[in-house]
Parts: C-alpha cells; sequence; structure tokens
C-alpha cells in the first residue's frame, strides 16, 4: 500500500488535468445543444408567425363572403319594401361598406401584432442560442486555462 501512495501522489495531477479537458468538452457540446434548442424554437415561432398570417388571410376572406352577404340581403330588403337606393338607403349600404373596412382594418392590424410578436419571439431565441453558445465556449476556455495551469505547476515541480 505505501508503494501506492507516491504513484497516487504523482497521478493525481494528471487526472485533474484530464477531468479539466473533459469538463472543457462537456460545457463546449452544453452551449452546442442549448443553441440547438433555442434555434428550434425559433423556428417553430416562425412557422407560428407563418400560420398567423395564412389565418389573416382566411378570416379576411371569410368576412368579405359574409359582408357581401349582408349587403345582398340589405339590398334586397330595400328593393322588396320599395325603397330606391338612394338618399337614405344609400347611406344604409355605404356606412355597412366603411364599417366593413374598419373591421377587416382591425382584423389585420391585431393578426400583424401576433405575426410580428412571434417573429420577434424567433429573434429572442436565436439571440439567447447564440448567448448559450459563447457561455459554453467560455466555460471550456476556463476549464482549458485550469488544465494549462495545471501542467503549468507540474512542470514547475518536476513532475513531468
Amino acid at each position: 500500500m505505501a508503494a501506492a501512495i507516491p504513484v497516487l501522489t504523482t497521478a493525481a495531477p494528471f487526472v485533474g488535468v484530464g477531468t479539466s479537458l473533459l469538463a472543457a468538452k462537456q460545457a463546449s457540446d452544453l452551449g452546442k445543444f442549448n443553441k440547438s434548442v433555442t434555434d428550434r424554437n425559433a423556428i417553430i415561432s416562425e412557422q407560428e408567425a407563418a400560420q398567423i398570417s395564412k389565418i389573416k388571410e382566411y378570416n379576411i376572406n371569410k368576412f368579405n363572403q359574409s359582408f357581401e352577404n349582408l349587403q345582398s340581403k340589405t339590398r334586397v330588403g330595400l328593393l322588396k319594401s320599395g325603397v330606391e337606393l338612394s338618399g337614405t338607403a344609400l347611406k344604409i349600404l355605404q356606412s355597412n361598406a366603411e364599417q366593413a373596412e374598419l373591421q377587416k382594418g382591425v382584423i389585420e392590424y391585431n393578426a400583424n401584432v401576433a405575426e410580428a410578436k412571434k417573429l420577434e419571439e424567433a429573434n429572442f431565441s436565436r439571440i439567447s442560442g447564440q448567448i448559450a453558445r459563447r457561455r459554453g465556449d467560455l466555460a471550456a476556455l476556463g476549464y482549458v486555462s485550469q488544465a494549462g495551469t495545471s501542467l503549468l505547476n507540474m512542470k514547475q515541480i518536476g513532475i513531468i
């Protein structure tokens, strides 16, 4: 047992260097993994933004169909009652058209805000991923520096 102590004492610094190098690899790999996760989140946010845009178009088309149906029913109702399409009757149709344009504007605005929010989430995810990657790189550099310091110390005391 006593003969093993000098060997263990001599090997311990090398184990420390090896452990530091393994930790550096793990830190780098963790940074890469975290970046890949945030990149995936960014892609999902972009896909959600595209979906919001498609839904906006669908909602506007659906609204236009409903509005045209309403205007047609209003015209028929007015004509059935014997009212000419002038004066008040025309003002009703015009008011309906103005309100429809306002409603379409609201639909577009809300969808554009939601889409912009998703795109901003994607940008933030990418930035977070870059930061995570750099943190991993910095941690790895710290561990490599530790290993280098250990090697220099071993050199100074004559182990290597």
